[in-house]
């Protein structure tokens, strides 16, 4: 596979500068993003950017989905241009921290290694690290609302920015095939690498440090499901809380949920992690539930749950890797209760 251009691409936008592109955090990540937005606009023809550029109210917005799909909305990588993917990827780093641009672009090389994995047995499924697909609804303009799609297997990234602020951002959903790469399979994707590391860790050392009576709150299945609610749905799940309270939880135990939570939003640009965090502690931290199902340790089938007023994370991984290896495949999502794609849930 031609992957190795997107790569060098993928590591020139990790550093801090670059030709053309100064990376400095402004007092908002919508203002950056707004301008990233124009600059890869103009870097299309008129043929692409009828299908890359839709109107803001179309149906399509909130069609999102991880799995692998022959057809999604937007313009994807392989069908630009050096400088076009530069531009791109640039409005992708505009839009994430530092931490949630590099698991993004990881999960996007993991595509090389089902290649590898796939292609002895003739795959129902086309793997490509350039399958990524780059959308813009409405048109971005300092006073204007406008909302960005980065999707493709196993990362969907839904935001809306209006007059320059990031006014929603979920679903926020990122998964990994493998879950931990156990051999060299590919050049770039080193032995060991493991893209949502924490966000297994630190669930594990949560669950198994719950008392006996804990878990009769904190468990609430010995099975876990196949897949996260409501993907691909337009808004999150409606159901209220389940689990274990953070009320509940020792102090110890609280703060390890708090790095959990701190992990998904680490991958947000600073103003919108703030605005997340401000929010959970406005709501209450003792108001969060986290609820398991499914096997306390690695290697066998797993899911939690966190929810408090205004999120909602999952995480789940039952399923094996390409190469056969069991519960090696990771889901997980951040939804917003309150609507996603900046729409208000119906009540």
């Amino acid at each position: 596979m031609k992957t190795r251009n997107l790569f060098i691409v993928m590591a020139i936008l990790a550093v801090t500068t670059t030709v053309g592109y100064t990376y400095y955090r402004l007092a908002s990540s919508g203002a950056e993003m707004t301008k990233s937005a124009e600059r890869f606009l103009a870097t299309l023809t008129d043929k692409q950017r009828s299908h890359t550029q839709l109107a803001l109210d179309t149906p399509k917005r909130v069609d999102w989905h991880f799995i692998p799909k022959d057809y999604r909305k937007g313009l994807q990588i392989k069908e630009m241009t050096a400088s076009q993917r530069l531009a791109a990827l640039a409005l992708l780093r505009s839009a994430l921290s530092q931490v949630g641009y590099d698991k993004s672009t990881k999960i996007m090389q993991l595509e090389a290694i089902l290649h590898e994995l796939e292609k002895k047995r003739n795959g129902r499924h086309a793997r490509d690290p350039e399958r990524y697909y780059f959308t813009i609804f409405g048109q971005p303009a300092a006073e204007g609302r406008w909302g960005l799609s980065v999707e493709g297997h196993h990362l969907s990234l839904n935001f809306v920015v209006d007059k320059q602020q990031v006014v929603a951002s979920t679903p926020q959903f990122m998964g990994a095939n493998p879950g931990l790469v156990r051999d060299d399979y590919v050049p770039g994707i080193k032995k060991g690498t493991r893209v949502l590391a924490k966000e297994e860790s630190l669930a594990f050392q949560l669950v198994n440090s719950f008392t006996p009576q804990q878990r009769q709150a904190g468990v609430i299945s010995e099975k876990a499901p196949r897949e996260i609610r409501n993907a691909g749905s337009a808004q999150p799940p409606a159901e209220p809380a389940v689990g274990l309270a953070a009320a509940k939880m020792t102090g110890e135990q609280v703060k390890t949920l708090r790095g959990l939570v701190e992990e998904y939003i680490r991958s947000m640009p600073d103003d919108v992690a703030r605005r997340r965090q401000t929010a959970i502690k406005k709501a209450g931290l003792e108001n969060i539930q986290f609820a398991w199902a499914g096997a306390t340790q690695p290697g066998i089938g797993h899911y939690y749950r966190i929810q408090g007023p205004t999120f909602l994370i999952e995480l789940v991984n039952t399923q094996p890797d390409a190469a056969g290896n069991p519960v090696n495949h990771i889901h997980s999502v951040w939804r917003d209760p309150a609507g996603d794609f900046g729409i208000p849930v119906e009540k």
